[in-house]
């Protein structure tokens, strides 16, 4: 086998950790032996044993001379576990061949140094953007201490997210929306407006086998969520997160009894300052959030240049309406030169549906 296909199953094993290593990185790692695999292993939990180690722990035969196989530069510094480059010198391994290097300034390729200045062999790059793409989040996250932010939405080919009279279930089918499920199950919050929960009552969890709940998270500027609603009268078993510029603490308490953390956030014009929520919700160690919010919110986001990702699910239907919504509503940008431009879409068929993933291209990047 070559370096790319050992470090493609290394990319394999580390998507295992998916849903449960944030905010830590994915990563992946195999030790080979004279041709053979004698050890494997990956991120399972956070605060858990690193790849390196998961994998030099389950050799089947000595790693002495072996080469090992990691989809991310091996950490040298002590955080909730040692460090893995010390593991890796303990055990006589001669070479080590990196995806990518791990931007943590704590890092930042002082571990492949550290590794080559004590004699092995270290080789860097290999399928070096797959192992950039699998930690997009993780990268984002160490370099701007802010989330993650995928703006999802599920439209018909005309353009609506719902008919006339705001019925919206179900525009794409089940194929579509289990993907959904595993990226509930992937990203550690999901984020919707009032106006969303005020109009379908939507439960916000994670619906497949073995699958994580993301924390909950809804933006609702005046403390009008209902009491009797799903998020709320399910939060002692589903983390939620009202965030509200009502500083009332009478009018908190009610949600509080119900197991909702309230966060006070100030205005910005006429909705919440949705970067300082940013800032806040990155001091509670969330990485990453999937927007599923209605098309205000949707627009205060990408105004606010917060939202990284846009995931666009199109339904092989027309609605037709004047005033059926579209997935981006708010005042709306006035020139076309303004547009909030998209960038490296991919696209990838859902049975019938179509899903579109693109980044999102500000003209400069927040700060």
């Amino acid at each position: 086998m070559t370096d790319e296909k050992y470090m493609s199953y290394a990319l394999t094993l580390a998507k295992k950790g998916i849903g449960y290593v944030n905010p830590n990185p994915l990563v992946g790692a195999v030790i080979v032996k004279n041709g053979e695999i004698i050890g494997r292993g990956w991120h399972e939990a956070y605060g858990g044993w690193h790849a390196e180690i998961n994998a030099l722990t389950n050799c089947t035969d000595s790693p002495e001379g072996a080469t090992m196989y990691v989809t991310l530069e091996p950490c040298c510094h002590s955080g909730k576990t040692p460090p893995c480059t010390e593991a890796i010198l303990q055990s006589g391994l001669k070479k080590v061949v990196i995806g990518c290097l791990d931007p943590n300034p704590l890092m930042s390729g002082k571990g492949a140094l550290l590794l080559e200045n004590k004699g092995l062999e270290v080789v860097t790059g290999i399928l070096q953007e797959n192992c950039k793409e699998l930690n997009e989040v993780f990268f984002h996250y160490i370099k701007t201490k802010t989330p993650f932010v995928v703006m999802k939405y599920a439209m018909t080919m005309d353009g609506k997210i719902a008919s006339v009279t705001g019925e919206s279930r179900w525009i794409t089918s089940q194929l579509a929306r289990d993907n959904v499920h595993r990226d509930r199950n992937q990203y550690t919050a999901i984020m919707v407006g009032v106006g969303t929960v005020i109009a379908d009552n939507p439960s916000l969890t994670c619906r497949i086998e073995g699958g994580r709940n993301p924390i909950r998270i809804i933006c609702d500027t005046n403390l009008n969520t209902p009491l009797t609603s799903c998020v709320v009268t399910t939060a002692k078993k589903v983390k939620t997160i009202i965030a509200t510029a009502c500083a009332s603490l009478e009018r908190h308490k009610p949600y509080i009894a119900y197991g909702c953390e309230i966060l006070v956030i100030d205005r910005k014009e006429n909705h919440l300052n949705l970067n300082l929520l940013m800032q806040k919700l990155s001091e509670q160690d969330m990485d990453s959030i999937l927007l599923e919010g209605g098309a205000t919110l949707n627009f205060s986001a990408l105004q606010s240049n917060i939202v990284n990702k846009v995931q666009t699910y199109i339904a092989p239907k027309l609605l037709g309406g004047e005033l059926a919504k579209s997935p981006v509503g708010g005042i709306g940008i006035l020139n076309i030169s303004d547009s909030f431009i998209l960038k490296n879409p991919s696209i990838k068929l859902l049975g019938e549906d179509i899903l579109i993933e693109s980044e999102v291209a500000y003209p400069c990047l927040p700060v």
